[in-house]
This record gives C-alpha cells, structure tokens and sequence, in this order.
C-alpha cells in the first residue's frame, strides 16, 4: 500500500506543467503521529509512533500557497495506560498505522519563499481535505479535514525547515475497534469520531530556483533588496 502512495505523490508531482514548478517546493517530512479517541480521551502526545511524508508545494504568491502531502504513521492505545477503572476493566488495545493523502491551502502571516533571503522566517496556518487510509485488522478509508499550524523559516538559498502540528478530524469511530464503548463519567472532545494527529519537521528545497520566477515574488525580492 505504501508503494502505491510513493508512487501517486510522484506522478502527481511530475505531470503539474513546468511553469507551475517554478514556483514550488518539494518536501520531506519526519517525525511523530498519535491517536485520540475512545481509549485515549484527551492526553496530548500519547504513545507517539515514528511518522514521515513527502510534500509539494505550489506557491501562489508570498503568503499563499497550496500543497499535496502523503504522510505515514502509526497509531495505538491500551486502557492499561490509564487510571480509571471502566478501562482497566474493559483492557482493550490496538495497533494501527494510517496512509494519508490531502490537499490543503496554506496561509503565511508574513511574506515568505525560499527563493529570497536567507533567515526569512513565518507562522503559517493550513487547511484543507485529504482521505485516510487505516491499515489495521481491516482496510477501510475515510475522508478527514486536515488542519495544521507551524512555524518556516528559509535556512540556505533554496531551502527551507518548517515545524508544523497538525489535527485530523475524521468521520470514523473505529481507529481503535471500539464503537462509542466508552465509560459515561470520560467522555472526551474526540467521542464518536476518533482523531489522529501529526507533528514534526519538514525540509523542502525549490528544485527549479535557477528559472525565471513568478513577478509577484520578483517584486518582494527587489524591495528586500532595496531594504537591506
């Protein structure tokens, strides 16, 4: 399954027309993925699992931009983690991992690319749509809504590192097996729908940064220029 996604991600990168690329970012990311739901009703960073992902980026101009991602990571809980006694009565468990695809618009709060100066640097927010592919007992997809916050900053020429957090909240109540078989007194934000979540770091690099570029971000570079 994960070979077919690679390969999605790339045919879907190498047929977008050239002049689209000129202004775009590729991207790696790695870091942690973490689930929410009826075992784990609320406690951030649980039982986090190795997670990683290309992206691709199309900048629109320097503070828009829209993106394609395919991210990788594992998911679990056990009521033995906590210390109520509804789950340490009931003991359920699972392991799981999730493939997601999504597509989303990003918004920096300051004017950014990598193809300016160096140290540049901007918060961004990013939402969009994507579908989760659950790998677990049964393979089933859901759709989710992808929202993200992070931090960029353009660390040499034509790359940049971004940290970024985001949230999924998904229409499906069987990441964990269970189907609202949770204790009355822990109830959760995340009851009837299970969520999953993805933090790390991305480095991304402007491949064709050497071709003519966008007059919008001909325009911010110039009065950087003039301002430095």
């Amino acid at each position: 399954m994960k070979r077919y996604c690679w390969l999605f991600l790339f045919c879907f990168v190498f047929t977008i027309p050239l002049p689209a690329q000129r202004n775009s970012d590729y991207g790696i990311f790695g870091g942690i993925s973490y689930y929410m739901g009826d075992i784990n009703p609320g406690r951030i960073f649980y039982a986090p699992s190795p997670s990683f992902g290309a992206v691709y980026r199309i900048n629109l101009n320097p503070r828009q931009s829209i993106r394609t991602n395919i991210f990788y990571g594992g998911i679990k809980g056990n009521d033995l983690d906590f210390d109520n006694d509804f789950q340490l009565v009931r003991g359920a468990s699972f392991s799981s991992s999730v493939i997601e695809w999504g597509i989303q618009f990003e918004f920096n709060f300051f004017p950014y690319t990598t193809a300016g100066k160096w140290w540049d640097y901007t918060p961004y927010f990013a939402a969009g749509g994507a579908l989760a592919f659950l790998t677990g007992p049964s393979f089933t997809y859901v759709p989710v809504i992808p929202v993200s916050f992070g931090f960029k900053i353009n660390v040499y020429k034509n790359m940049g590192l971004e940290a970024e957090y985001g949230f999924r909240k998904t229409f499906y109540d069987n990441f964990d097996g269970l189907n609202d078989n949770i204790d009355p007194d822990h109830y959760s934000w995340a009851h009837n729908n299970d969520w999953y979540m993805f933090a790390g770091l991305t480095l991304t690099w402007k491949m064709f940064n050497n071709l003519s570029s966008c007059p919008t971000y001909d325009d911010v570079n110039d009065k950087k220029k003039r301002r430095y």
